[in-house]
């Protein structure tokens, strides 16, 4: 439907095709960013699981370093996941790499070991349903939080879930599980966002 907002999703390495289907399945309209004019028009942003670094290298050959980071500031909902969430942590450990810096975080890159280390685990939090569960593959672990971020869900006491804004960002894969509710999270926040600069507009 051409009236629901546009998400644009980062396609240069990761898992965005499932980002895609998942936001689709939440009535989203979506399209792939690959190079900078693609960023025109967008009501959010996703930055999807992946290689954090191998992506920061894209980002250069692409020309989109600067053009998604004046995006990303923009005040449009974001959604980050795994090594998305990698790209906007303040610091980053395990090793030091450069990020945008929009979440005071603190983050190890794949904190919680290796592959064989990955799985389905338990969320305890207030603001998701009770039995949701994260999906965790080669994950990024949160090891301090600032003041400024919420924290909207915990790993066995570990942040995996956190809100600064419109930023949202997880160190799991919400988009691998059918309705997953943090995906719902990020449509309402999506359209209620869109809702607003349309109202300002007219």
């Amino acid at each position: 439907m051409a009236s629901e907002p546009l998400v644009g999703v980062l396609a240069l390495q990761g898992d965005f095709a499932d980002h895609a289907a998942a936001l689709q399945a939440e009535g989203l309209r979506t399209v792939f960013v690959r190079k900078a004019s693609d960023l025109v028009g967008l009501d959010a942003i996703v930055l999807p699981g992946g290689e954090s670094t191998t992506m920061l290298k894209l980002l250069d050959v692409e020309g989109l370093w600067e053009p998604l980071g004046k995006a990303l500031r923009s005040g449009v909902p974001v959604l980050a996941t795994c090594a998305g969430l990698i790209l906007l942590a303040a610091n980053v450990e395990n090793p030091r790499q450069r990020s945008y810096g929009l979440l005071p975080l603190t983050v190890v890159r794949n904190g919680y070991g290796r592959q064989y280390h990955s799985g389905t685990f338990a969320l305890q939090s207030e603001h998701l349903p009770a039995g949701t569960t994260g999906t965790f593959i080669r994950a990024p672990r949160i090891s301090n939080v600032g003041a400024e971020c919420e924290v909207l869900a915990r790993r066995d006491g570990d942040a995996v879930l956190v809100q600064k804004g419109p930023i949202l960002a997880a160190c799991f894969h919400p988009e691998l599980q059918v309705g997953h509710p943090v995906g719902a999270q990020f449509a309402a926040m999506v359209r209620a966002h869109a809702g607003l600069a349309a109202a300002g507009a007219s």
